[in-house]
């Protein structure tokens, strides 16, 4: 009997392991980030960006007709290239642009360093936004339907934008390790930003926000003399790829 007992018992028991493994592995995604290379005060909004246009203001109001304007007239193929912008906030924004020997798979010094940035970045934008807690355009004017559209998501996160600051960030950092590729770098860092408005996601000052931020967040990581090592070793790599 308690062998059977036993038996029986064996396959709930292998369900009940898998499940604290699996709740385990969320709980662990889910954690709270900590920056990695700046301290709390260096990503203070407060410190960092002036407020957004109220709400209600002349100024809001005025930003709110460019991005209507900008969304009614943008043409398939800048929809695309937005589209694909906001499926892609991550290290993949700069392929295109630097090419197939660009492959941070092949740079793990590089891709170690821009990692760094892209945490801190996205701290930064994350503070910013539950500070400032400014309203989306698309909560304002219902008919704009935003890249990134999820039923019920929150409308208080418009400012800073967090695509742009990764934009900008990495942007700057990668400008700083290739000073040559600077100019079409820092280009489509901006092309990456005004995604944000053809999609419908942001206002201007959002994204000149982002600018502002990521700018800040790179400047600040780059003067870590803990970070120097990390920044010598990627361009060095760098330069062995041809880039």
């Amino acid at each position: 009997m308690a062998g059977r007992l036993t038996h029986r018992l064996a396959p709930l028991a292998a369900i009940i392991i898998l499940v604290a493994a699996a709740g385990a592995t969320i709980a662990a995604n889910h954690a709270p980030k900590t920056p990695q290379a700046l301290t709390e005060e260096q990503i203070d909004p407060a410190r960092l960006l002036p407020a957004p246009p109220a709400d209600g203001s002349v100024r809001q109001k005025d930003e709110l007709a460019d991005v209507q304007r900008i969304y009614r007239t943008r043409t398939p193929e800048r929809l695309a290239q937005a589209q694909w912008d906001n499926d892609h906030e991550d290290l993949t924004l700069y392929n295109a642009t630097l090419g197939p020997d660009f492959d941070l798979a092949k740079l793990p010094a590089t891709a170690k360093l821009l990692a760094i940035v892209d945490n801190d970045r996205g701290i930064a934008a994350g503070r910013a936004k539950s500070f400032f807690k400014r309203t989306r355009p698309w909560a304002l004017d219902p008919t704009i339907r935003p890249c990134d559209y999820k039923p019920g998501a929150n409308p208080a996160t418009s400012y800073p934008s967090g695509h742009a600051t990764l934009g900008y960030s990495v942007g700057y950092v990668l400008a700083m390790l290739m000073p040559d590729k600077a100019q079409i770098i820092l280009a489509r860092a901006d092309d990456y930003a005004y995604s944000r408005e053809i999609c419908g996601d942001h206002f201007a000052s959002d994204t000149e926000a982002s600018h502002v931020l990521g700018t800040a967040v790179a400047v600040q990581i780059l003067a870590n003399p803990k970070i120097t090592p990390m920044v010598e070793a990627a361009k060095a790599e760098l330069r062995a790829a041809g880039l």
